[in-house]
């Protein structure tokens, strides 16, 4: 079976004609002019030297390492044989919390961008695990049922953000359990819940769903986003900071002790998160100290590629077209001084 990968790349084969039609055009174009200097016959002398069809040759040679270039881009694959692989993996849902308080500024950019970035990095680094995300504030919402479509995952969460709930508020309970709720029941192991928060919870209830989600067979692991000593929030609609119904400038501290009990509570870990690239690699570490399971097979097709071959052939025709003489050499007429 012969296919290319890049087939888009093929549509740039539409430009030679064009570019033939420019070149004819141009050779017209000048042999018209030489007729206005007089009859091409006696003009052609003037030319000594001059190889014929010279750029013709070039521009066909041109057009052929054009023709192997774009080939090549497109990539031309042989072969397709069909193999299996066994798909090992985990069920992780990352619960991203998006209330008001991580718009705060007290980790660059702010909060919410870096916990956004820090689940871009693991989703980059996971291999085969089954991924979903939750996002919430006063109320959770599921965004992303367990998939490993990592692509689609990274495109919902670039659009998640703390306006698109409108009940503000942290409930890490409701979180937990839906969180919990989207793993499949009958499976008593092999499922993670990553919670990103600053941990400013306003349920009293965390901690027993961090408990019944434990008896599931789920492991928590809490990520700190914040800094304990507390930011202010920036109001983007007044251009100022937030302040409260009296007035007051609102500051959001991070609860370490909060994320540290439910993390505990569920045999998980906690995180600080200060370093995102840091970050991410203790916990893909953790993570992978885990048991996986078997997620199923996986078929795909193992393809040869040829685009060195084009390109190497592009090359050629390049570097033959640059070394052809412009003319010929003329003979060398010796001087004779008769005495």
């Amino acid at each position: 079976m012969i296919r290319f990968q890049h087939v888009e790349y093929l549509w740039l084969l539409l430009l030679l004609p064009i570019a033939v039609i420019i070149y004819i055009s141009f050779l017209n174009w000048r042999k018209h002019k030489i007729k206005k200097i007089g009859d091409p016959e006696l003009v052609k002398p003037l030319f000594k030297g001059r190889i014929a069809g010279r750029n013709t040759t070039r521009f066909v040679l041109l057009m052929l390492a054009m023709i192997c270039g774009i080939i090549g881009m497109a990539n031309l694959q042989a072969g397709g044989q069909v193999e299996t692989t066994e798909r090992k993996g985990l069920d992780i849902v990352f619960a991203l919390d998006v209330s008001n308080s991580m718009l705060a500024k007290d980790i660059k950019p702010d909060r919410i961008s870096s916990a956004k970035q820090l689940i871009y990095n693991m989703l980059d680094k996971m291999k085969g695990d089954r991924t979903g995300l939750v996002v919430f504030a006063g109320k959770s919402y599921l965004q992303v049922p367990l998939t490993i479509d990592y692509s689609a995952m990274k495109m919902i969460l670039s659009s998640v953000n703390p306006g698109m709930i409108p009940s503000q508020g942290t409930v890490l309970a409701d979180a937990i359990q839906l969180s919990n709720q989207s793993f499949k029941e009958n499976e008593t192991k092999h499922k993670v819940i990553v919670l990103i928060s600053d941990g400013e919870d306003h349920d009293s209830k965390a901690e027993s769903a961090a408990k019944d989600a434990k008896d599931k067979g789920a492991i928590i692991y809490t990520v700190g986003i914040g800094s304990p000593q507390g930011s202010t929030i920036f109001d983007a609609t007044t251009g100022k900071d937030k302040v409260d119904i009296n007035g007051e400038t609102v500051i959001t501290k991070l609860n370490e002790a909060e994320l540290q009990n439910i993390a505990e509570t569920s045999g998980g870990g906690y995180l600080r998160l200060t370093n995102v690239n840091s970050a991410t690699e203790t916990l893909i570490a953790e993570i992978g100290k885990m048991e996986t399971k078997k997620l199923g097979e996986l078929e795909y097709k193992n393809y040869k590629s040829y685009f060195q071959y084009f390109i190497g052939c592009g090359v050629i025709f390049l570097i033959i077209g640059w070394l052809l003489p412009e003319a010929s050499l003329l003979p060398q007429h010796k001087i004779q001084i008769k005495n």
